[in-house]
């Protein structure tokens, strides 16, 4: 199987989990090891969760390409995160993409 890891993704990876020199390369290889070890779900909106083996609170979210699975982001769940929910959530309020109501 194809792992492919957007810029996005990578870049939590690295605020989460650790700098490191090639966040995709570790994140293809997390994901190839999980997948493998059936550490997959149904996401919403036909997305597919990979948890890590590694680190049980990290989650992977995946779309599939064809033969591909593209990581788009990654989260922690639980309330020990690195980055937790409620400083993720506040950057929301500024960003301009976001449609509001």
């Amino acid at each position: 199987m194809l792992v492919g890891v957007t810029d996005h993704a990578a870049e939590r990876f690295r605020q989460r989990v650790r700098g490191t020199l090639d966040a995709k390369l570790e994140i293809v290889q997390r994901v190839t090891a999980a997948h493998a070890a059936d550490r997959i779900s149904r996401g919403e909106r036909g997305t597919i969760r990979v948890q890590d083996l590694q680190r049980k609170d990290l989650v992977y979210v995946c779309r599939r390409d064809n033969n591909e699975l593209v990581v788009i982001t990654l989260w922690e769940e639980g309330e020990d995160a690195a980055v937790p929910k409620r400083f993720t959530d506040v950057l929301r309020v500024d960003d301009e993409r976001i449609k509001r109501d």
